[in-house]
């Protein structure tokens, strides 16, 4: 693949976008940034609530991210879900030069993790929305699909192997 632009860490929630999205930009040097932090607080709301968001909720979210990687001079790394191909290419519309990692992992896993989680406002009753509203990586698009129950330095070594 050719050099990379900006690298965007996706999958459903729990599939450890934040983990593998720190650790990938730590070890390339990149600035990293949370995709939550971009929901408005309606959205957080919403889900908090148990309602997973829909197309017009993530509208103004993905436009967030993706004016955070437009305004960046050098390449970064964002976690964000980008669950569709739709959502993807919304995103590439402010930075064309994205490459996607898509965690991919299984639906008990993440039910697991979720419900887990501390803190987080998304429960784990919203886990079936968010494998119904998955669309994988097209083989025509940019990135990479990598097991999210391999290790984290695993998960580096392959996405950092693969740029």
């Amino acid at each position: 693949m050719a050099a990379l632009q900006h690298l965007v860490v996706m999958g459903v929630s729990g599939s450890g976008k934040t983990t593998v999205g720190l650790a990938l930009a730590a070890a390339l040097g990149r600035d990293f940034a949370e995709g939550d932090d971009f929901h408005p607080p309606a959205n957080v709301a919403k889900m908090a609530a148990g309602t997973p968001l829909d197309d017009d909720d993530r509208g103004p979210w993905l436009d967030a991210i993706g004016g955070w990687l437009a305004a960046r001079s050098e390449p970064a790394v964002v976690s964000c879900s980008a669950l569709k191909r739709a959502y993807r290419d919304r995103l590439r519309g402010f930075a064309p030069g994205i490459l996607f990692v898509h965690l991919v992992v299984d639906p008990a896993t993440v039910r697991a993790r979720v419900a887990g989680r501390e803190g987080h406002f998304m429960p784990a009753s919203l886990v079936g929305s968010q494998f119904e509203a998955l669309e994988p990586l097209g083989a025509d698009e940019p990135g990479i699909a990598v097991d999210a129950a391999l290790p984290v330095g695993e998960i580096v070594a392959r996405v950092t192997a693969a740029s």
